[in-house]
Protein backbone atom coordinates (compact mmCIF):
# COMPACT_ATOMS: atom_id res chain seq x y z
CA UNK A 1 0.00 0.00 0.00
CA UNK A 2 1.52 3.50 -1.02
CA UNK A 3 1.71 6.06 1.56
CA UNK A 4 -0.65 8.98 1.63
CA UNK A 5 1.59 12.20 1.88
CA UNK A 6 0.38 15.84 2.78
CA UNK A 7 3.01 18.61 1.73
CA UNK A 8 2.24 22.27 2.28
CA UNK A 9 3.45 25.02 0.08
CA UNK A 10 3.47 23.26 -2.91
CA UNK A 11 3.13 25.56 -5.73
CA UNK A 12 6.81 26.00 -6.54
CA UNK A 13 10.19 25.55 -5.02
CA UNK A 14 10.58 22.26 -2.73
CA UNK A 15 7.20 21.51 -2.16
CA UNK A 16 6.36 21.10 -5.99
CA UNK A 17 9.83 19.22 -6.72
CA UNK A 18 8.69 17.01 -3.68
CA UNK A 19 5.40 16.31 -4.53
CA UNK A 20 5.95 15.26 -7.89
CA UNK A 21 8.97 13.10 -7.08
CA UNK A 22 7.06 11.03 -4.74
CA UNK A 23 4.04 11.23 -7.14
CA UNK A 24 6.46 9.49 -9.62
CA UNK A 25 7.63 7.29 -6.94
CA UNK A 26 4.00 5.71 -6.84
CA UNK A 27 2.73 7.57 -3.81
CA UNK A 28 -0.57 9.76 -3.52
CA UNK A 29 0.34 12.77 -2.81
CA UNK A 30 -2.06 15.99 -2.05
CA UNK A 31 -0.43 19.33 -2.13
CA UNK A 32 -2.03 22.59 -0.71
CA UNK A 33 -1.39 25.93 -2.16
CA UNK A 34 -3.14 29.16 -0.87
CA UNK A 35 -5.00 29.69 -3.78
CA UNK A 36 -6.37 27.08 -6.83
CA UNK A 37 -3.42 26.50 -9.18
CA UNK A 38 -5.29 27.73 -12.34
CA UNK A 39 -3.88 26.84 -15.84
CA UNK A 40 -3.87 31.01 -17.56
CA UNK A 41 -3.84 29.63 -21.00
CA UNK A 42 -7.10 27.55 -20.28
CA UNK A 43 -8.73 29.77 -17.78
CA UNK A 44 -9.15 26.41 -15.75
CA UNK A 45 -7.63 24.23 -13.02
CA UNK A 46 -4.36 23.35 -14.02
CA UNK A 47 -3.36 19.41 -13.81
CA UNK A 48 -0.49 18.52 -11.64
CA UNK A 49 1.46 15.20 -11.08
CA UNK A 50 -0.29 15.36 -7.41
CA UNK A 51 -3.74 16.24 -5.75
CA UNK A 52 -4.03 20.20 -5.24
CA UNK A 53 -5.52 21.39 -1.86
CA UNK A 54 -6.44 24.84 -1.28
CA UNK A 55 -5.27 26.18 2.35
CA UNK A 56 -3.56 28.74 4.12
CA UNK A 57 -1.38 27.74 6.36
CA UNK A 58 -2.40 30.66 8.58
CA UNK A 59 -5.88 30.23 8.92
CA UNK A 60 -6.81 27.80 11.38
CA UNK A 61 -10.27 26.83 9.65
CA UNK A 62 -8.46 26.84 6.58
CA UNK A 63 -6.21 23.86 7.89
CA UNK A 64 -8.27 22.11 9.58
CA UNK A 65 -10.78 21.76 6.50
CA UNK A 66 -8.13 21.31 4.05
CA UNK A 67 -6.74 17.96 6.59
CA UNK A 68 -10.34 16.50 6.98
CA UNK A 69 -10.66 16.99 2.98
CA UNK A 70 -7.43 14.87 2.70
CA UNK A 71 -8.46 12.26 5.40
CA UNK A 72 -11.54 12.01 3.31
CA UNK A 73 -10.12 11.22 0.17
CA UNK A 74 -8.20 9.12 0.97
CA UNK A 75 -8.72 7.65 4.19
CA UNK A 76 -5.65 8.73 6.69
CA UNK A 77 -2.45 10.84 6.05
CA UNK A 78 0.72 8.74 6.27
CA UNK A 79 3.20 11.82 5.82
CA UNK A 80 3.22 15.34 6.89
CA UNK A 81 5.95 17.71 4.93
CA UNK A 82 5.46 20.98 6.63
CA UNK A 83 7.53 23.11 3.53
CA UNK A 84 5.34 25.93 3.53
CA UNK A 85 7.00 29.50 4.37
CA UNK A 86 7.97 33.21 3.22
CA UNK A 87 11.43 34.83 4.23
CA UNK A 88 10.95 38.41 5.69
CA UNK A 89 14.02 41.28 5.09
CA UNK A 90 14.77 44.29 7.66
CA UNK A 91 16.55 45.10 10.55
CA UNK A 92 15.36 44.24 14.13
CA UNK A 93 14.88 47.87 14.92
CA UNK A 94 12.70 48.37 11.70
CA UNK A 95 10.72 45.33 10.97
CA UNK A 96 7.12 46.13 13.07
CA UNK A 97 5.30 43.61 15.35
CA UNK A 98 2.84 42.89 13.09
CA UNK A 99 5.40 41.77 10.45
CA UNK A 100 7.19 39.83 12.82
CA UNK A 101 3.76 37.77 13.66
CA UNK A 102 3.41 37.39 10.07
CA UNK A 103 6.80 35.71 9.59
CA UNK A 104 6.03 33.46 12.59
CA UNK A 105 2.56 32.93 11.58
CA UNK A 106 3.76 31.21 8.26
CA UNK A 107 6.74 29.19 9.26
CA UNK A 108 6.77 28.41 12.77
CA UNK A 109 2.55 28.99 13.49
CA UNK A 110 1.53 27.25 10.39
CA UNK A 111 3.93 24.36 11.15
CA UNK A 112 1.96 23.54 14.62
CA UNK A 113 -1.66 24.04 13.17
CA UNK A 114 -0.71 20.89 10.53
CA UNK A 115 1.00 19.13 13.13
CA UNK A 116 -1.79 19.52 15.35
CA UNK A 117 -4.50 18.64 12.89
CA UNK A 118 -2.92 15.44 11.57
CA UNK A 119 -1.53 13.89 14.43
CA UNK A 120 -5.04 12.41 15.79
CA UNK A 121 -5.28 10.78 12.55
CA UNK A 122 -1.86 9.23 12.68
CA UNK A 123 -2.29 8.40 16.74
CA UNK A 124 -5.62 6.20 15.73
CA UNK A 125 -3.62 4.44 12.85
CA UNK A 126 -0.27 3.57 15.60
CA UNK A 127 2.09 5.75 12.83
CA UNK A 128 2.92 8.34 11.06
CA UNK A 129 6.04 10.58 9.89
CA UNK A 130 6.62 14.38 10.13
CA UNK A 131 9.20 15.85 8.30
CA UNK A 132 9.45 19.29 9.17
CA UNK A 133 10.97 22.19 7.20
CA UNK A 134 13.84 24.02 8.93
CA UNK A 135 16.76 25.82 7.35
CA UNK A 136 20.76 26.59 8.01
CA UNK A 137 18.91 29.58 9.04
CA UNK A 138 17.48 27.38 12.34
CA UNK A 139 21.30 26.98 12.72
CA UNK A 140 23.54 30.17 12.01
CA UNK A 141 21.30 33.97 12.44
CA UNK A 142 21.53 35.68 9.25
CA UNK A 143 21.70 39.36 9.61
CA UNK A 144 18.66 41.36 8.23
CA UNK A 145 16.60 38.23 7.65
CA UNK A 146 16.64 37.52 11.88
CA UNK A 147 12.79 36.44 12.29
CA UNK A 148 12.90 34.17 9.33
CA UNK A 149 15.91 32.50 11.28
CA UNK A 150 13.74 33.12 14.18
CA UNK A 151 10.95 31.00 12.95
CA UNK A 152 13.34 28.17 12.05
CA UNK A 153 15.02 27.87 15.30
CA UNK A 154 11.54 27.83 16.74
CA UNK A 155 10.84 24.98 14.22
CA UNK A 156 14.08 22.98 15.36
CA UNK A 157 13.12 23.21 19.14
CA UNK A 158 9.33 22.32 18.07
CA UNK A 159 11.07 18.91 16.19
CA UNK A 160 12.82 17.73 19.47
CA UNK A 161 9.97 17.89 21.69
CA UNK A 162 8.21 16.16 19.02
CA UNK A 163 9.82 13.87 18.64
CA UNK A 164 9.68 12.38 22.66
CA UNK A 165 6.07 13.11 22.57
CA UNK A 166 4.71 11.21 20.03
CA UNK A 167 7.43 8.08 19.81
CA UNK A 168 5.20 5.66 21.85
CA UNK A 169 2.88 6.29 19.03
CA UNK A 170 4.58 4.70 16.33
CA UNK A 171 5.26 8.54 15.24
CA UNK A 172 8.81 9.43 13.76
CA UNK A 173 9.50 13.22 13.59
CA UNK A 174 12.77 14.75 11.32
CA UNK A 175 13.56 18.56 10.37
CA UNK A 176 15.78 19.30 7.01
CA UNK A 177 18.22 22.42 7.00
CA UNK A 178 18.36 23.27 3.51
CA UNK A 179 21.25 25.64 2.55
CA UNK A 180 21.12 27.82 -0.73
CA UNK A 181 18.67 26.12 -3.41
CA UNK A 182 17.65 28.14 -6.63
CA UNK A 183 14.12 28.22 -5.69
CA UNK A 184 11.30 31.35 -6.06
CA UNK A 185 11.92 32.09 -2.50
CA UNK A 186 14.57 34.84 -3.61
CA UNK A 187 12.61 35.97 -5.58
CA UNK A 188 9.70 36.42 -3.28
CA UNK A 189 11.43 37.47 -0.44
CA UNK A 190 9.53 40.49 1.77
CA UNK A 191 11.03 43.38 3.09
CA UNK A 192 9.75 44.84 6.05
CA UNK A 193 8.20 48.38 5.47
CA UNK A 194 10.45 50.74 6.78
CA UNK A 195 13.14 47.95 5.75
CA UNK A 196 15.11 50.53 3.68
CA UNK A 197 15.40 53.42 6.39
CA UNK A 198 18.55 55.51 6.20
CA UNK A 199 20.28 53.82 9.16
CA UNK A 200 20.69 50.25 7.89
CA UNK A 201 19.63 50.34 4.19
CA UNK A 202 22.72 50.31 2.56
CA UNK A 203 24.06 47.54 4.60
CA UNK A 204 21.47 45.55 4.46
CA UNK A 205 20.76 45.54 0.70
CA UNK A 206 24.53 44.78 0.00
CA UNK A 207 24.31 41.60 2.54
CA UNK A 208 20.69 39.98 0.85
CA UNK A 209 22.38 40.87 -2.54
CA UNK A 210 24.78 38.23 -1.39
CA UNK A 211 21.74 35.64 -0.26
CA UNK A 212 20.25 36.27 -3.25
CA UNK A 213 23.62 35.54 -5.32
CA UNK A 214 24.26 32.53 -3.27
CA UNK A 215 20.60 31.32 -3.73
CA UNK A 216 20.98 31.59 -7.48
CA UNK A 217 24.13 29.52 -7.59
CA UNK A 218 22.54 26.92 -4.84
CA UNK A 219 21.69 23.09 -5.56
CA UNK A 220 18.44 21.89 -7.31
CA UNK A 221 15.43 21.68 -5.48
CA UNK A 222 15.43 17.77 -6.61
CA UNK A 223 17.90 17.40 -4.32
CA UNK A 224 16.36 18.12 -1.49
CA UNK A 225 13.20 16.25 -2.37
CA UNK A 226 15.13 13.38 -3.25
CA UNK A 227 16.17 13.20 1.05
CA UNK A 228 12.52 13.41 1.40
CA UNK A 229 11.78 10.15 -0.47
CA UNK A 230 14.51 8.89 1.46
CA UNK A 231 13.69 10.14 4.72
CA UNK A 232 9.76 8.71 4.63
CA UNK A 233 11.78 5.21 3.54
CA UNK A 234 14.18 5.20 6.47
CA UNK A 235 12.48 3.13 9.18
CA UNK A 236 13.87 5.37 12.18
CA UNK A 237 15.51 9.07 10.76
CA UNK A 238 18.21 10.84 12.64
CA UNK A 239 16.43 14.43 14.13
CA UNK A 240 18.60 16.45 11.44
CA UNK A 241 19.18 16.49 8.00
CA UNK A 242 21.43 19.11 6.41
CA UNK A 243 21.28 18.95 2.46
CA UNK A 244 22.45 21.20 -0.07
CA UNK A 245 26.13 22.32 -1.10
CA UNK A 246 29.05 20.81 0.64
CA UNK A 247 30.94 23.72 1.88
CA UNK A 248 27.46 25.28 3.41
CA UNK A 249 26.66 22.26 5.48
CA UNK A 250 30.38 22.23 6.57
CA UNK A 251 29.92 25.68 7.44
CA UNK A 252 26.87 25.50 10.04
CA UNK A 253 29.02 23.15 11.82
CA UNK A 254 31.74 25.24 11.73
CA UNK A 255 30.95 27.18 14.77
CA UNK A 256 31.02 24.16 16.85
CA UNK A 257 34.44 23.65 16.06
CA UNK A 258 35.86 27.13 16.09
CA UNK A 259 33.67 29.03 19.14
CA UNK A 260 31.60 32.12 18.81
CA UNK A 261 34.18 35.25 18.48
CA UNK A 262 35.77 33.67 15.23
CA UNK A 263 32.57 32.31 13.93
CA UNK A 264 31.43 35.57 13.95
CA UNK A 265 34.53 37.26 12.60
CA UNK A 266 34.71 34.81 9.35
CA UNK A 267 31.07 35.39 9.23
CA UNK A 268 31.25 39.01 9.45
CA UNK A 269 34.34 39.21 6.99
CA UNK A 270 32.44 36.93 4.45
CA UNK A 271 29.42 39.30 4.16
CA UNK A 272 31.08 42.60 4.49
CA UNK A 273 29.90 43.20 7.65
Amino acid sequence: MSEVVLITGTSSGFGKATAERLSRAGMRVFGTTRRAIVDPDAGRSAQTAFESVVMDVTDDASVSAGVAAVVERAGRIDVLVNNAGISLVGSVEDTSIDEVKAQLDTNFFGTVRLIQNVLPHMRAAGEGRIINVSSIGGLISLPFQSFYCASKYAVEALTDALRHEVRPYGIKVCCIEPGDFRTSMTANRLYARDARSPAYARRMQSVVDRYAADEVAGADPELFAALVERLIADPDPAARHPVGLFGQRAGAKLRHWIGDRMFERLFAKSYGL
